[in-house]
């Protein structure tokens, strides 16, 4: 038994990995990268994109495709060594030995395929179980991750994302693996919603003592949740330590002085080495906008008063009504950031969605200040010639940089038609002044991004080309709609610190919607806390966040990981 003790779970020597396609340069992905996690050892894996994450984790679940192949080192489960092993010998030591959790939790399940079938067919397939045994352990598995049993009958789509990660959890643990590996399993949850699932993933882990890696781009998180923390860039772990020497003694390498004192100027913690720019900005431009409010009067965008929005389903012959917005009043002005905070399904997209007419409120009032003065506008009655006009004032951030852009045009392409068909520019001046855009953004020198495709930027450089499109027809309001949930922490400060300039520089006005309070501290001058479609809380951001009245704030703020304050140990 001492013996077994003392052997990893999983154990990486040297492992190097290469992708080498038919056509291109070969690309070293993972380079000499070692790594062990114990029986009951919880590791955090955490980089910023392409730094070599989730292909270390395909190679560790032996789940690499070509052109990628292992280059270099051993990959051993357990006391096996399964570097070289086949797909038949393999196949009876997944879901026992090792399991993992994947980023996307409806993809990750059988859309057709109802719950139960879905834990039957790993059941049996991977053990000597029968149908019966199958849906005993099932309802067992359900309990396990405090969901009702009667969900077995149902389909994927009529879970919610939470509790759908969660059966995906049950599915990991089915057959009671050594070693389960998360990657990215709360990406795409509220702030509420991400602490539940990995309070129950620790719950879980410390109760049955399997070893994890969780993978991650945001480092509270890891440090939150993590025993270990390992850190990787361009391919290599630059770093491995424990957690509570990571926050107590320093980081060693730079980049971890980088990722840490990122997450830290969020929360407002120093990081010793970390120059705390951004923060800086901050407190600079609310000084600014106080000045500016004091001295004039600032120009009101978009005027919302008692908005609600009625949704139709019908069952049947029953139609049911869902209130995605209860009597919220706003008002967007120039030069300011309004932070609409929530949950999932709060309304706050469903407010951006009537702000930019693809969506009629059911009753209430929105209305555009046009510039130069005049009567408000009623948008749900603009003519064709001021909806070109709130067209070009209006635009939207979109939250996926990946989703947002045509992966088939150039930078260059997708920036000029904006340009083009608002600004009614030529050709060679679309291409002059996307040239600028990209400049504004911080994507510098231009001439080297303009004809790439969007699949040759990062994340971070595609989100700001999103940003740069936004700006193309010189708008007067950017809706910047959740435009860092995606994004590695170190981006998310460069991105937040982008947008604060452009509402500096620019004097645009932005709805900024997140379910993160702290970025809305960092960016915002006001901020609504929505629940349920009805407004909780407003105020001024930094008063509304420090000195929360609402319960809901409260928990809102409870559930941002902290592992600067004194970390209690599972």
């Amino acid at each position: 038994m001492a013996n077994e003790r003392t052997t990893p779970v999983l154990r990486v020597e040297d492992l190097s990995v290469r992708y080498e396609p038919r056509l291109g340069t070969a690309v070293d992905a993972v380079k000499h990268a070692s790594l062990t996690v114990s029986e009951g050892e919880f590791v955090g894996l955490v980089g910023e994109s392409g730094s070599g994450k989730t292909t270390l984790a395909q190679a560790v679940l032996r789940l690499l495709r070509k052109p990628g192949r292992v280059a270099n080192g051993r990959i051993w489960w357990g006391e096996d060594d399964v570097t070289d092993a086949t797909e038949n010998e393999l196949r009876p030591k997944r879901w026992r030995d090792v399991a993992t959790v994947f980023q996307s939790s409806m993809n990750s399940l059988n859309p057709v395929v109802r719950i139960e079938k879905v834990f039957t067919d790993v059941i049996t397939a991977h053990s000597d179980s029968d149908a019966d045994a199958a849906h005993e352990r099932a309802c067992e598995l359900m309990d396990m991750v405090r969901i009702e049993r009667s969900f077995l009958r149902m389909y994927p789509h009529e879970l919610s994302g939470g509790m759908r990660q969660r059966v995906n959890l049950a599915l990991a643990l089915a057959l009671q693996p050594k070693l389960v590996l998360f990657d990215e399993p709360t990406t795409g949850l509220d702030v509420v919603v991400q602490k539940q699932i990995l309070d129950e993933i620790r719950r879980l882990q410390a109760e049955l003592r399997f070893g994890a890696i969780l993978i991650s781009h945001d480092m509270g998180t890891i440090l939150d949740f993590s025993d270990r923390v390992a850190i990787m860039l361009d391919g290599e772990i630059v770093e491995d330590v424990a957690t509570d020497t990571l926050l107590t003694g320093g980081p060693q390498h730079p980049y971890s002085v980088h990722l840490l004192g990122s997450y830290g100027e969020l929360l407002g913690e120093d990081v010793e080495g970390y120059d705390a720019a951004g923060l800086k900005a901050v407190e600079e431009r609310e000084e600014q906008v106080a000045q500016i409010q004091e001295a004039v009067e600032v120009p009101t965008i978009v005027e919302i008063t008692n908005l609600v929005k009625r949704f139709e389903r019908r069952r049947g012959f029953r139609v049911e009504h869902v209130d995605a917005v209860t009597d919220v009043s706003l008002t967007l002005r120039k030069g300011e950031v309004t932070a609409l905070v929530g949950q999932s399904g709060s309304g706050k997209s469903t407010i951006a969605r009537i702000i930019t007419t693809i969506e009629s409120p059911t009753s209430g009032q929105v209305r555009y200040h046009p510039e130069g003065g005049g009567e408000p506008w009623d948008i749900t009655r603009l003519n064709r010639k001021q909806r070109r006009v709130y067209g070009n004032a209006v635009q939207y951030v979109f939250q996926d940089p990946y989703a947002a852009l045509n992966p088939a045009l150039t930078v260059a392409y997708q920036l000029s038609r904006p340009l083009q068909n608002y600004r009614g520019m030529t050709k060679q001046q679309a291409l002059d002044a996307a040239a600028e855009l990209l400049e504004q953004v911080g994507l510098t020198p231009a001439a080297a991004y303009l004809a790439r495709l969007p699949h040759e930027l990062s994340g971070g450089q595609r989100q700001r080309v999103v940003i740069a499109r936004a700006l193309a027809p010189d708008p007067t309001l950017l809706i910047a709609d959740e435009p860092i949930a995606s994004l590695d922490v170190s981006i998310r400060a460069e991105i937040l610190e982008l947008l604060q300039s452009l509402v500096l520089r620019r004097g645009v006005g932005m709805l900024y919607i997140t379910h993160d309070l702290l970025s809305a501290q960092m960016l915002a001058d006001h901020a609504i806390v929505l629940q349920n479609g009805q407004v909780q809380e407003q105020g001024p951001a930094k008063e509304v966040i420090e000195n929360p009245q609402a319960g809901y704030t409260r928990e809102l703020l409870d559930a941002i990981p902290n592992p600067f304050q004194d970390r209690s140990v599972a």
